[in-house]
């Protein structure tokens, strides 16, 4: 484990807030089959570009904005991974309807097992999500969840 995360990684606390869980979703979702270089290159480009990841505005995109974020060559221009945002947004306000907010639902879900459960859960709820991206989201928002060789087939060589 590296000693110098960076700040998008929760790992001695948990973030406050939706939008903040929303951020690192969206950040592993675009991370998945992308170099962490050029994510971490691009990122600061992405909350203004997802409006400050602001989960309400965010679900309520429309194809105008689809439009905009795939013409916008400071993010990952991937339609897939863009519309997947935009259904995860509407996802966490379902989540918030039912629950009060997505933290309040997580730690609500069977953590036992290294996360199982909580990673189908996810798998099966959020678009682009596999289970290494929802292993990874889950470290990044400092849950306790264990490396699993059986997810990876090869540890990141460095995070940025």
């Amino acid at each position: 484990m590296p000693e110098n995360l960076p700040p998008w990684v929760h790992r001695d606390r948990k973030p406050e807030d939706d939008r903040t869980y929303f951020e690192n979703l969206t950040r592993v979702v675009f991370q998945a089959g992308m170099s962490w270089r050029i994510i971490a290159n691009k990122w600061p480009n992405f909350p203004p570009a997802f409006s400050g990841f602001d989960v309400d505005r965010v679900a309520a995109y429309g194809v105008e904005e689809i439009k905009r974020l795939n013409g916008d060559a400071s993010i990952i221009r991937n339609r897939q991974k863009i519309l997947a945002t935009l259904h995860n947004a509407r996802e966490f306000q379902r989540i918030r309807r039912d629950h009060g907010s997505f933290k309040a639902w997580l730690e609500s879900l069977d953590k036992s097992n290294n996360y199982d459960r909580v990673v189908k859960t996810l798998r099966s709820l959020m678009k682009r999500v596999g289970a290494g991206t929802a292993h990874i989201f889950l470290w990044s928002v400092g849950e306790p969840i264990a490396y699993d060789p059986s997810v990876y087939t090869r540890r990141p060589k460095e995070i940025v």
